[in-house]
């Protein structure tokens, strides 16, 4: 018996799922209805749906519910592909949003292959990205503490007699010492201070527990050998990681830089050709954490003791790449910024060659983890 594909559209928000399907051919799609968005409900719509000789293919947009209804599908052996919401095509002058018509839309363009599909996570890389991005949120309260007890130091004009390092060991027993005459600014000050000190607190748990991924989880040896390229330390291997989660799903390491949006834009038409700033059009987190390893290739190359000492049980192939990494895009930055190139605009340059070599050594150090990995 021939089979009928149903191609089926879903518009997901917290509460309600708007559902509708588009068979195949060239028919209009049709609009099914609202769901709750549970368990129950889903496996309901499934029922509904399916039937003998019909194979369905569902769809929605990745978004802030997650990857729980793909997982959910899946368990029900039901095909599914989370697109991505930035590259779905949108027709000129439509200003009408509604969840139907998206439900509608979402069934169409599935159905004439325009949408493009997004990695999902397992559920190991996907609580590992969790735990790196709460580092990230950690560390961005901090700067914004640190701001506000700032500038209310500033509008009291309480400064150091002593020159030092603003939040050094020093700086931060200056303003233990600190005494305010007037209660009100005291409990200001000291509820500054202590949030300040909670957030290190959580700062120190939460790269605790990221040493502790580092070390013994299974990604852990790919955490490892990405340890020794010149500005990738723990919590950046970890990230880049967590981001990324199987190198091996790029074919080559141009696909990677694209992912991560750090390819030029262009715009040829007949024998013109114009390139642009990078697409930023990729993983955000990923990028960042590029461009921070990236300014560590303004030295020349050494291989010095933090380095040596994560090259410790690494195969002479990853300690290779790791070295010409060092040379050539040290080399890189030192050519750019000789012809007059400004300095950001390097060090983006050798992010996206970076990425290259950490894709390079990752790949490398999965091979090894297969082939060490008894049958």
């Amino acid at each position: 018996m021939k089979s009928i594909t149903k191609f089926v559209g879903l518009d997901v928000s917290k509460e309600k799922i708007a559902v509708a399907v588009a068979d195949e051919g060239r028919g209009e799609p049709r609009f099914i209805g609202m769901f709750p968005h549970t368990v129950e409900a889903v496996r309901n719509l499934v029922r509904q749906l399916d039937g003998e000789g019909v194979k369905l293919e569902f769809c929605y947009e990745a978004g802030p519910t997650g990857y729980g209804l793909y997982r959910l599908l899946h368990a029900m052996d039901v095909s599914c592909t989370v697109v991505a919401p930035s590259l779905i095509p949108k027709r000129q002058g439509d200003r009408v949003k509604t969840d139907k018509r998206d439900a509608l839309r979402l069934a169409q363009l599935f159905r004439a292959g325009e949408l493009v599909p997004v990695f999902v996570p397992s559920e190991e890389d996907e609580s590992l990205r969790d735990l790196v991005r709460a580092r990230e949120d950690a560390l961005e309260d901090k700067l914004r503490a640190k701001q506000r007890l700032s500038k209310f130091l500033l509008r009291h004009d309480r400064r150091p007699t002593k020159p030092m390092k603003t939040w050094s060991s020093t700086y931060r027993r200056w303003l233990d010492s600190l005494k305010w005459t007037d209660r009100r600014e005291q409990m200001v000050f000291q509820e500054y201070l202590h949030q300040l000190d909670e957030i290190e607190g959580r700062l120190k748990r939460l790269e605790a527990a990221i040493h502790l991924e580092a070390t013994e989880s299974e990604r852990a040896p790919v955490i490892q050998a990405l340890q020794i390229l010149r500005g990738v330390a723990e919590v950046t291997a970890i990230s880049l990681v967590a981001e990324i989660g199987d190198f091996r799903r790029f074919r080559n390491p141009k696909q990677l830089m694209a992912y991560a949006g750090l390819v030029p834009r262009e715009y040829s038409s007949g024998s013109s050709r114009w390139q642009g700033r990078i697409t930023k059009a990729g993983n955000s987190h990923l990028r960042r954490t590029l461009g921070e390893a990236a300014w560590s290739y303004r030295h020349k190359p050494a291989v010095k003791r933090a380095i040596k000492k994560r090259q410790e049980g690494q195969s002479a192939r990853i300690r290779d790449i790791a070295w010409r990494a060092q040379d050539r895009l040290h080399r890189k930055y030192m050519r750019m910024v000789s012809r007059g190139k400004n300095h950001n605009v390097a060090v983006t340059a050798v992010a996206r060659e970076l990425l290259g070599f950490i894709w390079a050594i990752a790949c490398e150090a999965e091979r090894q983890m297969e082939t060490s990995t008894p049958a």
